[in-house]
């Protein structure tokens, strides 16, 4: 929407704001050190609502929680911006000044009254419009989301839905009003900058511009394919045609990891070679024709990481890797080299050079500067450039410093594809929790006192229905597959949904039962919304 794929502010603004909006987050579980950002935000003020079918551990911390139904953030979204315009509270100075479309904006979403949204979204019709009037009356106001509203079949209309509310009321391009995606793991940010995108070259620059192919491939020392490449879902789909037979596989679990998970173990076991450069033998390495042990990037290695607020950091090796294990870059590096590359780049800072040298928002940034200033956020184009605490503050130039205005986009409401029926009448929805990290590849090899996230959290409505009782071993399906778990009576679980985790495949196999539909504007599948069933396992089998 506002031509670069980045968060908007600094963590610090966090702290400054008056009003925090988390949107399908549980920072305190699943980002614990930006919540402590959060938190000071709150003591000094700050209010804060929480919109998320869960009343979390972060939810707990709001001013008003929405327990919004799975799959219906468009719906209250719309809502909450048609009631910013029947109040007359939208910023028409800005919405003048600094944005398109506005007109068919306010047409398209007249029809979501909160009557309506309050109906679909099982959230009361006050309290929609209690989050809307101080959303859009707040001197400064962020909105904050994660996974909730990414990992779904319409995950990027939902984004669009949340910037949408910026453009109605100017929370965004200044100090302490913006749009923060919390980046689900360490470096998502700085990945999608080097150019891990189907359609992206580093910096965010289109693989299908000429002019920019030609700025590579003259550093690069060959041609590069003009045409985009697949995202990881129609990899999947290529796979089951057969059109791709081979696949190379770094730092990813995707056995343990992708939804329908069954389905994609076949998938990889079928392929002509499978090559896995990884840290630990995952259940994806052990497929795998050819293993390549890599070191461990954030304690073994040289580099840099980019964080959620796109501040660009060293990384240093704390400790030597084992055995015969090899940095990313070598290993790549080497495998260039035998298929003919002529790549001069080989440290890590001389391959940060190159980067710097072709991608302008990263040029400033050198390594220097990242040592004795503690990171640097970009954009900075420049030796001399400061970096940039938040984005599109042109936003409010009188000339829009030349740039198109931003665009309102038409969302429409649409609920998850998987129903829920008479055979699957339980919501199945997915997240973290604090102690453990995805598939476990990296948390599960130690204690911890706080370990959780094995069971299945049900409300205790469901479990008096049910005739289930805590800790109960149970029978879970869905329309792929069936897992046996035990059960958690959840006082504060809503009726209807259920929770759990991925982080211990090897305890249960959850993947087995999660939608592996998915967004075709971004390829994510719809984690959160999965339709199951409990049944009660044979007397002899299951114990409380």
């Amino acid at each position: 929407m506002f031509g670069v794929g980045g968060g908007t502010s600094s963590y610090a603004e966090v702290e400054d704001t008056d009003f925090v909006l988390l949107w399908g987050s549980n920072a305190r579980a699943a980002h614990p050190i930006y919540f402590h950002h959060v938190l000071k935000g709150l003591s000094k003020g700050a209010k804060m609502f929480a919109v998320d079918p869960r009343r979390t551990a972060s939810a707990k911390f709001a001013d008003l929680w929405l327990g919004i139904d799975v799959g219906t953030d468009i719906s209250l979204a719309n809502a909450m911006s048609r009631e910013i315009i029947a109040a007359n509270l939208h910023n028409k100075e800005f919405i003048e000044h600094a944005t398109s479309g506005f007109d068919a904006f306010a047409d398209h979403v007249d029809e979501y009254t909160l009557e309506r949204a309050a109906a679909t979204t099982g959230v009361n019709a006050n309290a929609i419009r209690e989050l809307a009037h101080g959303y859009a009356t707040a001197p400064t106001a962020q909105i904050l989301w994660t996974l909730g509203i990414t990992e779904h079949h319409n995950g990027v209309e939902n984004v669009l839905s949340l910037c949408n509310l910026a453009l109605l009321t100017g929370h965004v391009g200044r100090w302490g009003s913006g749009l923060v995606p919390l980046r689900g793991q360490n470096n998502v940010q700085g990945g999608g900058d080097m150019g891990a995108l189907p359609n992206k070259l580093p910096g965010f620059q289109d693989v299908a511009d000429d002019s920019v192919r030609a700025k590579f491939e003259s550093v690069y020392g060959g041609p590069i394919n003009p045409e985009p490449g697949l995202h990881l879902s129609l990899m999947f789909e290529a796979m089951a045609r057969g059109d791709l037979t081979a696949l190379y596989i770094i730092g990813e679990n995707p056995a343990d990891s992708e939804a329908d998970v069954d389905h994609t173990r076949k998938l990889l076991a079928e392929l002509d070679i499978l090559v896995v450069q990884d840290i630990f033998l995952t259940r994806t390495a052990q497929l795998a024709d050819v293993v390549l042990p890599a070191t461990v990037g954030w304690a073994e290695s040289e580099g840099t990481v980019t964080s959620s607020e796109r501040r660009v950091q060293r990384v240093r090796a704390a400790v030597k890797a084992p055995g015969d294990c090899r940095h990313d870059y070598e290993i790549i590096g080497e495998l260039a080299q035998r298929m003919g590359a002529k790549w001069t780049a080989n440290t890590p800072e001389e391959l940060w050079d190159e980067l710097r040298s072709l991608s302008s928002m990263h040029a400033g940034m050198t390594y220097d500067r990242l040592e004795t200033e503690g990171g640097l956020q970009w954009p900075c184009p420049n030796i001399d450039h400061p970096g940039t605490p938040y984005l599109h503050g042109w936003l409010w130039e009188d000339d829009l410093d030349g740039r198109a205005p931003a665009p309102f986009s038409l969302t429409r409401y649409a609920g998850p594809k998987e129903q829920l029926t008479d055979d699957y009448p339980l919501r199945l929805t997915t997240g973290r929790v604090l102690d453990s990290y995805n598939t476990g590849v990296q948390s599960s090899g130690y204690e911890s006192p706080i370990r959780s996230g094995s069971h299945l959290e049900i409300s205790p409505v469901d479990a008096l229905n049910l005739n289930l009782v805590d800790g109960e071993r149970v029978s879970v399906s869905s329309p792929r597959g069936r897992v046996e778990m035990h059960i958690k009576i959840e006082p504060d679980q809503v009726a209807g949904l259920t929770f759990s985790t991925f982080h211990f495949p090897e305890l249960v196999d959850l993947n087995l039962l999660t939608n592996d539909e998915w967004d075709p504007l971004s390829g994510t599948a719809e984690f959160k919304a999965a339709s199951i069933r409990i049944d009660k396992l044979p007397i002899g089998t299951s114990r409380g």
